[in-house]
């Protein structure tokens, strides 16, 4: 008897992201951003909305799990979370991604979230940055214990990500996943240089209403990720941030 995937409703979140940095050239900002969390073996999802092909809002395989563009999707981080330690069976993984908007896509941060019913057992932060990279850091605690809000999770930098930030230090990762809102935070600490990034908001069920008013309120969707992220390299330019060439990418998809 086959069976069939499970039924689950993508999530819209329609939040905001935070930057504030540290040290002694700073620099804060704050935008509204539109995240959408969804189980890729289900099907449900509003018309306006599509896997794996183009709509006015998609998700792909193509763009997740892996290089950017040769992503293989959920069978890489169900890969990726056995290979650690993690028992599949009885989770269920969830993308929580910015989708592509009439097939266009950029994410900075993508979290791929491995749950068991309500609790958070491991993340994977799948990071890229402007000049095509991509490298992903696996966020758990000792055993896999379930990680609460207050728990902190530490990773190495060992990925470029900002041609203003050094390639040092730490990042200390927060995740506060609950059925009605979503909120990350990700600390880098190096010395007394640093950043401070958020990702916060409501989850609500997506549907072609929430889709339609994301793309009058936020236009172009990844088109204006990539503008201001520049808008902002222009601003620290002009405060004097050193600005530092690309190092290679680490050879190791995930750390």
């Amino acid at each position: 008897m086959s069976q069939t995937a499970p039924t689950f409703w993508p999530d819209h979140i329609a939040g905001h992201t935070t930057h504030a940095r540290r040290g002694g050239i700073r620099n804060a900002f704050r935008y509204g951003v539109d995240y959408v969390l969804i189980d890729p073996t289900s099907k449900a999802a509003p018309g306006l909305f599509s896997r794996n092909g183009f709509n006015l809002a998609s998700v792909n395989d193509r763009n997740h799990g892996g290089p950017i563009r040769q992503g293989r999707g959920l069978p890489w981080a169900q890969e990726v979370f056995k290979a650690a330690g993690l028992n599949n069976e009885g989770l269920q993984i969830l993308l929580l991604t910015q989708p592509s908007f009439l097939w266009y896509t950029f994410n900075p941060v993508s979290f791929w979230l491995a749950m068991e019913g309500e609790q958070l057992r491991a993340v994977i932060a799948e990071v890229s940055n402007t000049f095509g990279d991509r490298h992903s850091y696996l966020c758990h605690r000792e055993g896999f214990a379930a990680i609460r809000a207050e728990d902190e999770v530490t990773a190495q930098k060992i990925f470029h990500v900002s041609p203003f930030q050094k390639l040092a230090g730490g990042y200390r990762f927060h995740f506060d996943i609950r059925p009605d809102r979503i909120a990350i935070r990700i600390a880098l600490k190096d010395g007394e240089e640093g950043v401070i990034a958020t990702l916060f908001g409501p989850r609500r069920p997506l549907s072609n209403r929430s889709l339609l008013r994301a793309s009058l309120r936020r236009p172009f969707g990844a088109f204006r990720t990539i503008a201001l992220i520049h808008w902002q390299a222009l601003k620290l330019i002009l405060k004097g941030a050193p600005y530092r060439q690309r190092p290679l990418p680490p050879e190791q998809e995930v750390s």
